[in-house]
């Protein structure tokens, strides 16, 4: 568990670090971004590491009801971070959509994964985008207006979403997890 935690630590401090020491941020110049994809690959193999080694208690279980919820949820989270790369409609609605579409993420594996390792890794993603969304709110920094919208790459995203969500289940599939209810 202490991997999960150290992981979730190492991610957050990572990426908030430019909004929590700009000064510091900036001295590094563009070495700065190449440390943050360093530390980001060393949080993700920690967490990885440590949620697959795992096993605390449990305190609510899978039902298939909740599964369906989940890929549902997880489609719409694909298609959040595919908008924000394509400038879709729901960019000009939602502020941050790929730090929404990780709360999407987490949510709806807390939905369906009640056990501590859980609890941990994916409340810890979540915590984390919560926080930086309310980080940037302080810091009044605004995200680029929505461009004009462009019908193709609304398609883009939304069937890029769907074929993202299937390779994903699969991987899960292999993996030994089970997707679907």
């Amino acid at each position: 568990m202490i991997l999960i935690i150290l992981g979730v630590l190492l991610w957050s401090g990572a990426h908030l670090f430019k909004r929590l020491a700009p000064d510091a941020r900036a001295n590094l110049g563009d070495k700065g971004r190449g440390l943050v994809a360093i530390l980001s690959i060393l949080a993700i193999v920690l967490m990885v590491i440590g949620y697959r080694g795992a096993s605390g208690p449990v305190f609510w279980e899978r039902t298939a009801p909740l599964a369906g919820i989940n890929n549902l949820l997880m489609l719409f989270a694909f298609y959040l971070f595919a908008a924000s790369g394509l400038k879709t409609r729901i960019t000009s609605k939602i502020k941050n959509p790929q730090l929404t579409a990780v709360k999407v993420w987490a949510f709806a594996h807390l939905l369906v994964n009640g056990a501590l390792e859980d609890i941990l890794l994916f409340g810890g993603m979540l915590a984390w985008a919560v926080v930086t969304v309310i980080v940037l709110k302080r810091s009044g920094e605004q995200p680029e207006p929505a461009p004009a919208v462009n019908t193709g790459n609304e398609i883009k995203a939304v069937v890029g979403s769907a074929g993202l969500t299937i390779v994903v289940m699969g991987v899960h599939a292999w993996l030994g997890a089970t997707p679907w209810g």
